[in-house]
């Protein structure tokens, strides 16, 4: 073995054994990355959604169902304590359409913004890693909703803001939010109407990175941080020092959806969404979202091609 491979080969030992330590500690908070999974939820065969596949439809592998997903991070998709397998919610839903469908799951990693060319190009039947469903994505995909898409009001855990709901809860909050994200968007408009009717407007704080947001949140020079729901779910669970006042539509004050996206007319959609149905109807849907605490997230039942948030 050359020094450079014992080098390499020390780095990569250390990297798996940080995810595994990693891991279990997350595990303890309520989350398994493990790469065995043994809690995954598992589907039965849906005749009927089978029988909806377009007849002229070829998977990209016969009898496997090929996902693309974007592993961004737990509880929707993240590495697992192996650092190889692709964990987290959208992989139990994923591996739920597929065992409905009576096919074999195969997960394909990706970058989040090589997904449409991806799907354009045939390299996977689907993605399914948190799409929301938009007007001008409607002109090249379809899609089959399977959650909300959904911000979250986090506060620090001994906060004596107990709930926001509407606009006039945020009048005179110190709020973080991304700047040029859709939440900054909608808290903009928010402040409008706060102001508007005579009520203290908002303050919206901008942080670098993560870390000094949340720390920001929890030494209290901020009131509230907004980011993804998911996102925050998992960091609340993780470091016990914030909690979850509310929730906001990522298109208020319409809903906004995620759906698997699919391309345009390959004749899958309808499948998906019969699927989708039929996991909701047997209680298997709950159980996935319950198991990665993002039952908020969830949809009375999934639609094809729904209105998206519109194009900008």
């Amino acid at each position: 073995m050359t020094g450079r491979t014992a080098w390499r080969s020390l780095v990569i030992g250390a990297l798996v054994s940080t995810f595994a330590l990693i891991g279990t500690a997350y595990a303890a908070d309520g989350f398994d990355l493990s790469p065995e999974q043994a809690g995954r939820v598992h589907a039965e065969r849906n005749d009927k959604a089978i029988s909806a596949i377009a007849k002229d439809f070829a998977f990209v592998s016969p009898g496997k169902f090929t996902v693309a997903v974007s592993p961004g991070g737990p509880p929707l998709a993240g590495y697992a304590t192996d650092a190889r397998t692709v964990v987290g919610a959208d992989p139990d839903y994923a591996a739920a359409i597929a065992e409905s469908l009576g096919l074999e799951l195969e997960l394909v990693p990706v970058a989040w913004i090589d997904w449409p060319l991806g799907l354009t190009s045939g390299k996977y039947d689907a993605v399914i890693s948190n799409v929301g469903v938009t007007e001008q994505r409607k002109e090249k995909f379809d899609f089959s909703t399977y959650r909300q898409g959904l911000h979250g009001f986090f506060v620090k855990s001994d906060s004596a803001i107990t709930a926001i709901k509407e606009p006039k809860d945020t009048a005179g909050l110190k709020i973080i939010v991304g700047a040029g994200t859709n939440q900054e968007r909608i808290l903009l408009r928010w402040n409008d109407q706060n102001v508007a009717a005579g009520l203290k407007p908002l303050e919206l704080q901008y942080y670098d990175d993560e870390a000094a947001s949340l720390l920001a949140v929890s030494s209290g020079r901020a009131d509230v941080i907004v980011q993804p729901h998911a996102q925050l779910v998992f960091i609340a669970a993780r470091d016990h020092n914030i909690k979850r006042v509310g929730t906001l539509s990522a298109g208020w004050p319409d809903r906004s959806d995620v759906a698997i996206a699919t391309k345009k007319g390959s004749g899958l959609a309808d499948a998906l969404t019969i699927a989708t149905n039929g996991l909701i109807d047997s209680g298997v849907y709950a159980k996935i979202l319950d198991r990665w605490q993002l039952a908020e997230e969830a949809l009375p039942g999934s639609e094809t091609n729904p209105p998206g948030l519109p194009k900008s």
